[in-house]
């Protein structure tokens, strides 16, 4: 992997994760933080050029949509869990 490619996806990496921490929900805020942190993992060891480069744009288009989500969940309140509290 290219120095600017793994600069990249460090990058990424802390975007979603960043972003994801503020889902309102605590059920969707876990499993898009686990979901976040296994994709990572899993893809650790790609090296081919052209899956990277499709990997970066999934999780681009992943950020936006979390995005979006963390939008729409502040514009309605709910309650906290137990876990939560």
């Amino acid at each position: 992997m290219a120095a600017s490619t793994r600069a990249q996806a460090l990058s990424l990496y802390r975007l979603l994760m960043k972003e994801s921490s503020k889902l309102p929900s605590y059920n969707f805020r876990t499993y898009a933080l686990r979901r976040v942190r296994d994709a990572f993992r899993a893809n650790q060891l790609i090296e081919d050029p052209n899956a990277v480069e499709k990997l970066l744009k999934l999780g681009k288009d992943n950020l936006d949509l979390i995005r979006r989500q963390v939008t729409i969940g502040q514009m309605y309140t709910t309650q906290k869990t137990v876990v939560e509290v």
